[in-house]
């Protein structure tokens, strides 16, 4: 259930009074510098998948000073949503640690995961980018027919009826009403009608969100929905809309969250921090379910760099250790499909999370710009990946051995990464099944990964 859903909704609009700027250079910026000092938190570029419980505990108490000093801001009332000591503890307590989601047969159990934990991730499959609507259908075909697909956040829709898709207009409540029914008649064609999906993300506004809400032929309760924050710690009325229909409606919801690397919170350390600390927006602004980590660096994009993987792996472990809350952790990578360094990535950030106490959300490549590149392959490789090194019990300190090694073969040209090849190049697009190629390069890099160390159950 969402926490106090009325009395916080309240708040948007009698909350201290602040300008937006002040709330961001002022309120943020300060207390981000004085909690990473006053708890010691400290990047180690040696190590991208620290073994430190200590250093983990102190991102979790930072984030926890952090939000109950920050609040959330809301853009369109100038009004900042506070949060009491008391109110946070409740929240956080009551709080289930697993749902079920799903429906019938296609039905799996998402919930908390701890550091190390043997216990394979759940893992959803998306390429969070937009496909061209001739391809659409074919593309959700080709996700959904992967076996360790536990959810799907499938691919967008770039147009509708021929026509690019503009928010806040018809045309984006027809696309995403046409998302939704594509996705629901792929699943059911590929033998999974029950399976979750986390949708609809050719729904950008509080309306078409609304729209695709329909049982029948759209989004079911046994669904799962995100609502975003915005950057950072900022939300609006919108936003808020969305938070409190998806919990009247029953789905599952997730507070969709990408702290910007270089940006108000600062380098290493504050993204750590307050990625940490969304997890606990997301739970007393929207009453959400799980939180959608996607951190990402200002210049490149993405979160697969060296200084990147210590941030997933520091709030993961954080979060993990210090509450019950369900996460998951979305991969950005800088190459796109048909590359050996994209599947370099998928492994590194695929491993982090899974030791860090994540569950993964897999996988976003190119840096998420451009349309057509991606394809269900490098998210199978990462969900092979993290399966495998929770399977075999893999500990922080032999997957730091590995992802700095991972880091090498392509580290270097993470600035000028190849974005790759399209879906329709790599695919059979009519049987959705990848080009003998593309699946020979996949066979390559995993036998790399494996003389690694990493125990592929196949």
């Amino acid at each position: 259930m969402a926490y106090r859903q009325w009395e916080i909704m309240e708040r948007a609009a009698t909350g201290p009074f602040m300008e937006e700027k002040e709330f961001l250079n002022k309120r943020i910026t300060a207390k981000m510098r004085e909690v990473i000092k006053k708890y010691g938190v400290k990047y180690d570029p040696a190590h991208p998948v620290p073994a430190d419980d200590a250093m983990a505990d102190a991102v979790w108490q930072a984030a926890w000073e952090f939000f109950r000093d920050v609040g959330v801001y809301n853009q369109d009332t100038h009004r900042i949503m506070e949060f009491s000591e008391e109110e946070m503890r409740e929240a956080l307590y009551c709080a289930p640690s697993s749902y079920t989601v799903g429906v019938g047969k296609d039905s799996r159990v998402f919930g908390h995961r701890t550091v190390e934990d043997p216990r394979p991730p759940f893992v959803i499959f998306s390429p969070d980018i937009t496909y061209d609507e001739a391809d659409f259908f074919q593309a959700c075909v080709a996700y959904l027919k992967e076996p360790l697909l536990d959810a799907i956040c499938s691919p967008l829709l770039e147009d509708f009826q021929g026509r690019a898709i503009q928010s806040k207009t018809p045309f984006e409540i027809g696309g995403s009403m046409q998302h939704a029914m594509h996705l629901r008649s792929a699943a059911r064609l590929m033998g999974v009608p029950g399976v979750c999906m986390i949708a609809v993300g050719t729904a950008e506004t509080d309306v078409a969100q609304v729209a695709v809400s329909q049982p029948d032929w759209g989004i079911r309760p046994s669904d799962g929905r995100l609502v975003s924050s915005i950057t950072e710690m900022m939300t609006n009325n919108a936003m808020l809309n969305k938070g409190a229909h998806y919990q009247m409606y029953g789905s599952f919801s997730g507070n969709l969250t990408g702290t910007i690397y270089g940006a108000y919170a600062g380098g290493a350390e504050g993204t750590a921090i307050m990625q940490a600390a969304y997890h606990l927006m997301g739970l007393l602004t929207y009453g959400c379910q799980f939180q959608q980590n996607f951190p990402f660096h200002l210049k490149y994009g993405s979160n697969t760099g060296r200084e990147m993987l210590w941030v997933v792996s520091m709030y993961s472990q954080a979060v993990s250790r210090n509450t019950h809350l369900v996460q998951d952790s979305n991969g950005f990578a800088n190459a796109g499909p048909g590359t050996d360094m994209l599947f370099y990535e998928a492994a590194a950030h695929a491993m982090t999370s899974t030791v860090s106490g994540a569950n993964l959300w897999e996988h976003a490549p190119a840096r998420n710009k451009h349309a057509n590149h991606g394809t269900p392959l490098e998210a199978r490789f990462a969900a092979e990946v993290g399966h495998a090194v929770a399977r075999q019990g893999m500990k922080r300190g032999q997957a730091d051995e590995i992802v700095n090694a991972l880091l090498a073969k392509y580290e270097e040209n993470i600035a000028d990464a190849p974005i790759g090849q399209t879906f329709q190049e790599l695919y059979d697009v009519a049987k959705a099944v990848p080009t003998p190629e593309y699946f020979d390069l996949y066979k390559k890099v995993k036998e790399e990964v494996h003389e690694m160390g990493v125990e592929f159950i196949y």
